[in-house]
Formats: structure tokens, sequence, C-alpha cells
């Protein structure tokens, strides 16, 4: 993993998500959509990463490589497990990454239909911890801070 100091949580190399063009009857494919071509970034124990662009710059494609919700062309996305284990999600068989989805989770940033008023900041970070089996909030307060 990149970098000294701070323990690297998630490492992204040379990522990559071409999306074929198919045509005619028999779908041959005739070129491809490159819509992540070489992605590079690290993100430390925390730290937070926001990617901003314009609509249709890849965001949304390299979260959804990231939390394997496509199977990336190219690259490597090297991920520390709470067990400390440093596994290539992006070559991870489907069954293997069942156990590291809690950990891993993209928050989209659209204030209008994705962000609750009602809500504070804090409980809009912990909703992923309660979602997934963290009942008590002292608890869910001290992870969100310890982020």
């Amino acid at each position: 993993m990149s970098s000294v100091g701070e323990q690297v949580l998630l490492d992204v190399r040379g990522l990559r998500m071409f999306f074929p063009i198919q045509r005619g009857l028999l779908r041959r494919t005739v070129g491809y959509v490159r819509a992540v071509d070489d992605v590079n970034f690290f993100i430390r124990k925390g730290e937070m990463l926001s990617l901003v662009g314009e609509s249709g710059c890849g965001k949304t494609t390299t979260a959804r490589c990231i939390m394997r919700a496509y199977q990336p062309s190219a690259g490597q996305i090297l991920f520390r497990s709470k067990s400390g284990e440093i596994v290539d999600i992006a070559c991870l068989p489907k069954p293997k990454l069942r156990p590291l989805r809690p950990q891993i989770q993209m928050i989209f940033q659209d204030p209008i239909s994705s962000l609750n008023p009602r809500m504070t900041v804090l409980d809009i970070i912990a909703e992923g911890l309660t979602v997934n089996g963290m009942k008590n909030r002292q608890e869910r307060v001290d992870r969100v801070a310890e982020a």
C-alpha cells in the first residue's frame, strides 16, 4: 500500500472501466466507452475523499468499481480490512467479497434527494452503522468521531 505515515485503508491504482459498444443482431463489439481511465488515489485512516466533477465524468462508475457493483476492466483496488489483511477487491471472487461489504460504503451527496434535512450530519454518517447492526447510539457516535 502507498505512502508513509498514517495507515492506508484504500489504495486505488490504475483503475479502468471500459464499457463495450455493441451493434447489430449478434451484438458485435465495435468499440468501447472509457468511463474511467487510469484513476489513482489512496485514503488513510481518518480521511475522507469526495469525488467531484461534471455529470458523466466517471464519479459513480469509480465508486461502483470500488464497491464491485462493476467488475473493473483493469487496475488494483487494495483494501485493508478490519483484521488488517490487505486484499485486492478488483480480482476477489464474489463469495469472498461478502464479509467485506459492511466495511465499504459510498454516500451520495445529492442534497435534494439523498440528504435528509431533518437529520444531523452525525446521524447521516452513522446511518450506515445502524443499517449494519450497530444498535448502541454512543458506539455509533464514538465510531463517527473516530473516523
